[in-house]
């Protein structure tokens, strides 16, 4: 039997209401109650069995989940186009080392979402292994239903272990989303009837948004960028992570090493070429950073997170930091306030995403 046969039998019965062309969308977009007679039970939690001796794990916050600290993330070679022969033997390899967390999004890899697209080869046979967490970047309930409509299918799989909204930078997103008609809507509505098993909020542009959205939903999760450079730029250190800790939530480190700027290791690009990438456009730097990858993640590690998620490159890269991740000892507060203190030189271009224009 084929992924595709395989995968449409698993869409039966359950999920009905998503069959293909107009009747998705209008099965969708119909009120809650027309969808209340698909509900049934969700399968139970992922479990890979190499996690255990693989990593040290922690509670993802209340939802019941044992999170290993290293979690791959969906950028780097998982979002870049046609690039299947890298990303599938990346993302395979990462389970096969213990790693029981994936993030993608439906923004990533452009229009096609290649990250989605190359994800959904692995969860087609390994969907028990992970817990599969993808994002909506529309503010609007509609087009959130097209959005999951669309991960699910590219992600081979009938239902999400976490939906979150994507990157609530600014007041502006808040109140789309939590207004009538907004994507809280589809969050909900996915939620009560068993497509997504928890529900979160993501964020690196400022704080106070993301904080008022934890106030008014008690969102199962939270993935905010956290790593050494953060202290010195619109903290998320100061005020964010006590009320995410005080919320009980299950907290997601990101740009662990600032897209690589953080890193000694980096090399910048020609100034010319940064220019012309978003994620540079408002601090062009030639210098490296000046902390090593081991020294970025045990910084976040060792503050109140339950995993950081990292996108890699190569194959080495992912062994390189599962391995990391394996030897990790919290650091004391006299080392972080020292690798804070090593970041300052480097830490606009570390923390770029603080600095574009947000909308």
């Amino acid at each position: 039997m084929s992924e595709n046969q395989t995968f449409s039998g698993r869409k039966q019965g359950r999920r009905e209401f998503l069959k293909a062309g107009g009747a998705v969308t209008a099965a969708l977009l119909a009120p809650s109650s027309a969808l209340a007679n698909t509900s049934k039970a969700l399968p139970g939690l992922p479990s890979n069995p190499k996690t255990p001796t693989a990593m040290p794990t922690r509670n993802l916050g209340k939802t019941g989940y044992k999170v290993g600290i290293f979690s791959l993330g969906g950028q780097a070679s998982l979002e870049k186009p046609n690039n299947e022969a890298v990303a599938v033997p990346i993302i395979e390899r990462a389970l096969d080392l213990g790693v029981n967390y994936i993030d993608t999004s439906s923004i990533y890899g452009g229009p096609e979402r290649w990250s989605e697209q190359y994800v959904g080869k692995v969860m087609a046979h390994r969907r028990n292994e992970a817990f599969l967490a993808t994002k909506t970047r529309e503010r609007t309930r509609d087009g959130s239903m097209r959005m999951i409509e669309k991960s699910l299918q590219l992600l081979q799989t009938d239902h999400l272990d976490l939906w979150q909204l994507h990157d609530v930078g600014i007041q502006a997103n808040v109140d789309e989303i939590f207004a009538k008609g907004g994507a809280m809507e589809a969050l909900l509505e996915m939620k009560e009837q068993k497509v997504v098993r928890h529900l979160g909020v993501t964020g690196h542009f400022r704080p106070d948004s993301l904080m008022e959205c934890i106030r008014r939903y008690p969102f199962d999760t939270i993935l905010m960028a956290m790593n050494a450079a953060d202290p010195h730029h619109f903290s998320f250190n100061e005020a964010l992570l006590p009320l995410a800790v005080e919320k009980q939530m299950g907290i997601i480190g990101m740009k662990i090493p600032g897209r690589g700027r953080l890193l000694s290791t980096w090399t910048p690009p020609p100034v010319e070429e940064q220019k012309h990438s978003w994620e540079g456009m408002t601090f062009q730097t030639t210098s490296p950073g000046t902390l090593k990858m081991r020294e970025a993640m045990y910084y976040t590690l060792s503050r109140p997170v339950s995993t950081v998620i990292i996108g890699c490159d190569t194959i080495a890269q992912l062994e390189e930091n599962v391995q990391l991740a394996r030897e990790f000892t919290p650091l004391s507060d006299t080392q972080m306030a020292e690798l804070v203190k090593r970041a300052e030189p480097c830490a606009k271009p570390s923390l770029f995403f603080r600095f574009y224009e947000h909308v």
